[in-house]
């Protein structure tokens, strides 16, 4: 067994297992590709590259918080490749990984001969990002290694680069066939402006994406900050996955904290704005030695005064923040993290020079933005302006433009339903997506190729071409309620019985006799009662209407009649009420219940048919 190109190669010829990112990571791949330059000259330019990407990075992004990982480059060296080599981990922060792609494409346009490639655990995303516009013959099991950044453009290799086989490239591969090849390399405008269409925002969405907010912390926690302010983001992220280990000498009585909710002042925190809302959303019981803090001013609430409102918010979120730093304090040292290191070494310098270094009133007031206070209506989303939004209608001229209603976010859910349209119009799409029925053919085939693949890549043009001529996607309600009504065991609307069918049209079929009809309605009486006979043994016809079902669906709910049909007489009487399906209704309340208020099956079925149910209240709320 050796190692080679990340993968496991087995002796006996096994098949390898693939080298996996972890997930929520990126890496990114640095090569210079001049073959005018010396072998002995190629670290010196790597070490300027990366140099040049690190200042470009400290100018781009100078207050900007990383989630868990910031852009990184070291020199690396495998399979006779010597590039520059990062990978950071953006945990929930998908913009950190656009931040990057954006780094890395101002940087080729720097260096002429720098060729990057990008990718993260999901595989080759910018690739994901244009599928698209994508070439028939790509396929996510031969796409490894073959989309490239280089002066600012995005560069595709070909199918010959791998001899016309349809397989994945390894990287020694790819890097030599662009050193052999680069005329060769394909560039499609439309794949570009997909793979790239995030970053049209950047930089200036980089201010865009961080929060201010006025907290209530211990003085020696503000100094720290002041000091070291990405320390927040491993503090919110010890806070937010709370680990129970480090949690419970916290909630002890008496405690031994290393920021004591003593000689508190109100700051303003920077954050970004995944970061504050996970500790905005998280709720959290005060620690013992807080309770006595919060009980006064809890009791002034009552009275609705706005001011003591904003007093209680400010402290809550002061709380939580000084929560996440002691559990941060307690298991510094065992983390793999920067920010969480330095900020242990920056916390055992304040705690030896004691409080004579911590900022002063005077001090504390003369800090930039230290009473900035953002609005937070970006966390409240107003589902009806989200509805409007998907469907392209614009606000009034004189509404705030905040969540839904910017300009950049009405763009990015335009452009989700546009791919959603385009998703529903390609008829060769399947359940697990957009499916080719035909990967063979491209202009890059082998010489090999006979007539019967000439016309079949003639009959690929024609279907093209046919599938072309319907741009606009139309939504047909009848039949999808005719699927619906099938799907929950309900009798179609035009439901027709054979005994009333007099002939087939249009097929020159002849019309059933009396006989004919008695006979094929008797078989199905028959067939109908085994059925039931044999659901009822299973007790899959077993009906337990309960109160809270009814309440649910609402007063147009009839409730099923517990004494005997009048099927028994022959056949139902027209204008009999039709019967819900209690167990039916059931199972769709519970599914919706174990969404737990998030996106799920039995919420997008029913919104689709116009059935809102509210969501559950929390019992405290039910109480008061």
């Amino acid at each position: 067994m050796d190692v080679r190109d990340g993968d496991i190669i087995f002796q006996d010829g096994a098949e390898p297992f693939p080298r996996t990112l972890p997930d929520n990571c990126v890496e990114y791949m640095l090569f210079i590709l001049d073959d005018a330059l010396e072998p002995r000259s190629l670290l010196t330019s790597l070490e300027t590259v990366r140099k040049t990407a690190m200042q470009l990075c400290a100018a781009t992004a100078r207050d900007y918080i990383w989630q868990r990982d910031s852009f990184q480059l070291q020199i690396k060296r495998e399979d006779g490749l010597v590039y520059l080599h990062g990978t950071t981990d953006y945990g929930d922060s998908i913009e950190d990984e656009w931040l990057i792609v954006y780094l890395l494409r101002r940087l080729t346009t720097t260096f002429s001969s720098l060729w990057v490639r990008v990718f993260d655990s999901d595989g080759e995303f910018l690739l994901v990002e244009a599928a698209n516009v994508a070439p028939k013959w790509l396929s996510p099991e031969i796409d490894s290694n073959r989309a490239w950044i280089h002066q600012g453009k995005l560069q595709l290799l070909p199918l010959s680069a791998s001899s016309g086989a349809k397989r994945p490239l390894s990287l020694a591969e790819a890097v030599n066939y662009i050193r052999l090849h680069p005329e060769s390399l394909v560039h499609s405008p439309f794949m570009e402006a997909e793979a790239f269409y995030r970053l049209e925002k950047y930089p200036e969405i980089i201010e865009a994406l961080m929060h201010h907010s006025l907290i209530t912390i211990p003085r020696k926690l503000a100094h720290i900050l002041h000091e070291q302010p990405a320390a927040i983001a491993p503090a919110i992220e010890a806070f937010y996955l709370r680990d129970p280990a480090v949690l419970k000498p916290l909630m002890a009585a008496s405690p031994d904290l290393r920021f004591p909710p003593r000689d508190l002042v109100t700051v303003s925190v920077r954050f970004t704005k995944v970061l504050f809302a996970q500790v905005k959303s998280q709720r959290f019981a005060a620690p013992p030695v807080w309770s006595p803090i919060f009980n006064p001013i809890e009791d002034s609430v009552d009275s609705h005064s706005k001011q003591e409102q904003g007093t209680l918010a400010r402290l809550e979120l002061g709380m939580k923040v000084a929560s996440g730093f002691e559990m941060l304090a307690s298991s510094a040292e065992g983390k793999n993290n920067r920010l969480a290191r330095e900020f242990a070494i920056l916390l055992e310098d304040v705690e030896e020079d004691g409080d004579k270094v911590l900022s002063t009133d005077e001090e504390i007031a003369s800090w930039p933005d230290v009473t900035r206070d953002d609005d937070e209506a970006w966390l409240d989303i107003n589902f009806e302006d989200f509805d409007r939004e998907l469907e392209g209608k614009r606000r009034d001229q004189t509404e705030k433009k905040t969540g839904f209603g910017d300009t950049q976010t009405q763009a990015d859910l335009r452009k989700i339903v546009s791919r959603f349209e385009d998703f529903l119009n390609n008829e060769t799409a399947g359940f697990e997506g957009a499916e080719l029925d035909d990967m063979d053919h491209d202009n890059d085939s082998s010489e090999g190729d006979d007539e019967k693949d000439a016309e079949e890549d003639d009959d690929e043009n024609d279907d093209e071409s046919s599938d072309d001529e319907d741009k606009a996607v139309s939504f047909d309600e009848d039949q999808f309620n005719r699927m619906m009504r099938e799907m929950m065991g309900l009798p179609s609307e035009d439901e027709i019985t054979l005994s009333t069918m007099a002939a087939w049209d249009g097929l020159g079929g002849k019309a059933l006799d009396s006989a004919e009809e008695e006979e094929e309605d008797e078989d199905i009486r028959q067939l109908a009662a085994q059925m039931e006979a044999e659901l009822k043994s299973l007790g899959a016809l077993k009906l337990d209407a309960k109160p809270e079902i009814a309440k649910a669906l609402g007063p147009n709910a009839a409730p099923r009649d517990k004494g005997k049909s009048t099927a028994q007489a022959g056949e139902e009487s027209d204008d009999e009420e039709v019967d819900i399906d209690y167990n039916l209704a059931k199972n769709l309340l519970e599914s919706f219940k174990s969404q737990a208020g998030l996106a799920g099956p039995a919420g997008n079925l029913l919104g689709m048919m116009g059935m809102k149910l509210p969501r559950d209240e929390d019992e405290e709320q039910e109480e008061k």
